[in-house]
């Protein structure tokens, strides 16, 4: 029987060379898997939420804010001093439609949805200012032919929405780390889409301190020396580089064999797919 406690700490083994992050659920923050919670005690040195500083988790409706959980968070984190990271202020998936719409349901125009924004940002990052120490500012703006996703910041806004967004960031906190997130880096044009989109914030003098790589991966892609040409294209844009996430999928997406994407989790195409 294997003695968890001889193990040795992989924070430890690393610390040298760079931070070990962990995501933690809503359950895990609350205390309702205290098995997790000693793990990420012992082996992580960096920690983010999995989805409570996302925008429908805490700011539900107009005049609501649900600071409970992510308050239990910052504090877990600082108690074990770690690293604590933001995720995420703007990004096209998990905000409320209301966030996009005036009171009788019309859709904002371009001002009103940046005050929104920034009353948003200010509000949250103003409370763990000098507490959490760096934010995933925008998350996934970027499609894989290196064009912006279409949503509705960038329909209303325009795409200097990532812009304020990191303006809006650095004057609620000008102290804290602010960080672009996104995946699919071994995709050429999604990775010099990322690429334009960072100098594009470098050229007009917004502060950007380093790109997170959501690492989604397979068995069999992305290759070793595709890792290696999106790391070092992404390393000459001065910031730092993180690994956000890292999965490695083993069986085969549906939508890769099939025209649909809505097969992907069918358990009978699974099945099929299973090797």
């Amino acid at each position: 029987m294997i003695n968890r406690d001889d193990q040795p700490a992989l924070r430890d083994l690393f610390k040298n060379d760079f931070h070990i992050g962990v995501a933690l659920s809503y359950d895990q923050i609350r205390g309702d898997d205290p098995n997790a919670m000693a793990l990420a005690e012992k082996h992580f040195n960096t920690i983010s939420p999995e989805n409570d500083l996302k925008w429908e988790q805490i700011h539900p409706e107009p005049n609501t804010y649900n600071f409970a959980t992510a308050d239990q968070f910052v504090a877990w984190g600082e108690k074990h001093k770690m690293q604590i990271i933001g995720h995420t202020l703007v990004w096209f998936h998990q905000t409320p439609d209301w966030v996009f719409q005036d009171e009788s349901g019309r859709p904002l125009d371009r001002e009103a949805l940046l005050r929104r924004m920034k009353d948003h940002i200010f509000t949250v990052v103003g409370r763990y200012k000098g507490r959490i120490h760096g934010w995933d500012v925008v998350n996934e703006a970027i499609v894989p032919d290196g064009t912006y996703r279409p949503c509705k910041w960038l329909e209303i806004i325009g795409e200097d929405y990532v812009l304020k967004a990191f303006e809006y960031a650095r004057q609620a906190d000008p102290d804290a780390q602010l960080y672009y997130n996104d995946y699919n880096f071994w995709k050429p044009g999604q990775c010099q889409g990322v690429i334009r989109l960072v100098q594009n914030l470098q050229s007009h003098a917004v502060h950007i301190d380093g790109v997170g790589i959501q690492g989604h991966w397979g068995l069999d892609y992305p290759r070793l020396d595709e890792i290696e040409a999106f790391i070092s294209a992404l390393a000459q844009l001065n910031v730092k580089l993180m690994i956000t996430e890292l999965d490695v999928t083993v069986l085969p997406f549906a939508e890769d064999y099939m025209n649909k994407t809505i097969a992907s989790l069918d358990p009978e195409v699974q099945r099929k797919l299973n090797p």
